[in-house]
Order: C-alpha cells, then structure tokens, then sequence
C-alpha cells in the first residue's frame, strides 16, 4: 500500500513526530511504500540542521535523514511554514538576505500542491500532531 504521512509538530513540542518516524519505519518494513512525508505547521521543525536535542533525546532530524538515504524518501518542508519559523535553504536564505541557511540535507521546500499532490497519489494519506 502506497502512504504519505503530515506532520505538524515539532520534535520537541509532542510525540506526534517521533510517532510519524515510528510509523515510517514500520511501514517500510511491512514492505509498503512512503510517497512523500510533508512537514507543515510546527512540523517544519524537523527539517532544521542547526536543532541540538540533549544526548538523552533522540535526534528526529538526524533520523529522518538516516531514512531518506536508506529508502531515497520524498521529504517536503512547507515553504511558508519554513520561512516563518526560520527554517531556510540557502537559496531561500540568499533570496531573503538572510546570513545562513539551516534546512537538513535531505529535506526539500515546496509549497502546499506537493502535500495535494501527495493525497492523489497515496492511498492513505496519515496525520501526525496538529
């Protein structure tokens, strides 16, 4: 079966988003498919290379990646989202004037027709937080 997954809170602020990574890495192995994980709202949070959780936490970024490179995974940040939480890529960080970009390597900006599209082309589109 063929899912996207929404995530709208910030590795820190619940346990929706480690909750959302739980559920991908059960899904990939069962053997289903992962279209695309949208960040939105919060969520964007999870995107940001600069976060430093305490050694005793995990580090939900750094994971998500891990997964990316492992099953070549689809992950948008939502550009507004981003850019109102400070969450750029240095194209966006140059285009703003902005001193540096923080977006994780693997993660990608787009705007809310990636998420539209993400529920064309799933069969179950799964929400995390909000």
């Amino acid at each position: 079966m063929k899912f996207s997954l929404a995530v709208y809170s910030a590795p820190h602020a619940s346990q929706s988003a480690s909750s959302a990574l739980r559920f991908a890495k059960a899904l990939l192995a069962k053997g289903h498919e992962i279209y695309r994980v949208f960040f939105y709202c919060d969520g964007v949070q999870n995107g940001n290379s600069i976060a430093a959780p305490p050694q005793d936490e995990s580090d939900l970024t750094g994971e998500w990646q891990t997964l990316q490179r492992e099953h070549n995974l689809d992950l948008v940040v939502c550009i507004a989202a981003a850019q109102r939480r400070g969450v750029l890529s240095q194209r966006e960080a140059n285009r703003l004037e902005k001193p540096s970009a923080n977006l994780a390597e693997g993660f990608e900006l787009a705007g809310l027709g990636q998420l539209t599209d993400a529920v064309v082309n799933s069969e179950r589109l799964v929400t995390f937080g909000g």
